[in-house]
């Protein structure tokens, strides 16, 4: 029976395949102002703002590619029962071949009806822009996005998938996300645990660094959690 692999990531997972990262220098929240455009508060105040700004980022994700990192977790699957839990919205992970991705902040290729949220559709790549009036099924419909001021729906199956782990890895966060940054104290005692990134955030001891980009660091990870012949 394989091992249960755990693996937790944020926007330095997806930042070598062009997808502009939100707290960095230079990243989207220097560009933006963060309640008004994902917050539940600026949707209220200014919808057309907020649809234009997600129809702007699922512009860019069409055009974007999953990367070496996003290609490499897949190859684990080989060795390991894989489980990706995302506070990215992109769906580079499901274009890559993941099989089990628990999104944690939405999925910017769908949107949801503004009256009834179990109602979720998928948009078209011909069809990415949506607006106020934008009606399916006879729903007006938002982002299908967590909006600060939102809770996170699936923060609970998050937190049993860590705790399930025989192995849990970290990629491409700040750890400064809550209720996301949480998940590493969910792991049991003894799990050995992987922190992947460039500027790696002060962890417990006992976490394995890699100071490296996503792609780097993904294929250094596979050399450690190959099983040895």
């Amino acid at each position: 029976m394989k091992k249960k692999l755990v693996i937790s990531t944020g926007a330095g997972m997806s930042a070598e395949s062009g997808i502009a990262t939100f707290r960095d220098s230079g990243g989207l929240w220097d560009k933006y102002p963060v309640m008004e455009v994902a917050s539940a508060d600026g949707f209220a105040r200014n919808p057309k703002l907020v649809h234009e700004f997600y129809n702007q980022r699922r512009r860019e994700l069409v055009n974007a590619k999953p990367n070496a990192g996003h290609l490499g977790l897949v190859d684990l699957e080989q060795w390991y029962d894989t489980y990706i839990i995302t506070q990215n919205v992109d769906n580079l992970h499901e274009r890559a071949g993941s099989k089990n991705v628990l999104h944690l902040h939405g999925e910017l290729m769908k949107v949801r009806a503004i009256d009834d949220e179990t109602k979720v559709y998928e948009l078209k790549p011909d069809a990415l822009a949506t607006t106020p009036d934008t009606v399916i099924d006879g729903h007006r419909v938002r982002p299908h996005i967590v909006f600060f001021q939102e809770a996170v729906p699936n923060i609970e199956p998050a937190i049993e998938l860590a705790q399930e782990a025989d192995v849990f890895v970290v990629i491409g966060t700040s750890l400064n996300v809550y209720p996301a940054a949480s998940l590493l104290h969910f792991v049991r005692k003894g799990v050995p645990v992987y922190y992947i990134d460039p500027n790696p955030a002060a962890v417990p001891q006992g976490v394995t660094v890699l100071k490296m980009k996503a792609s780097e660091g993904v294929a250094k990870l596979a050399e450690l959690l190959k099983p040895k012949s």
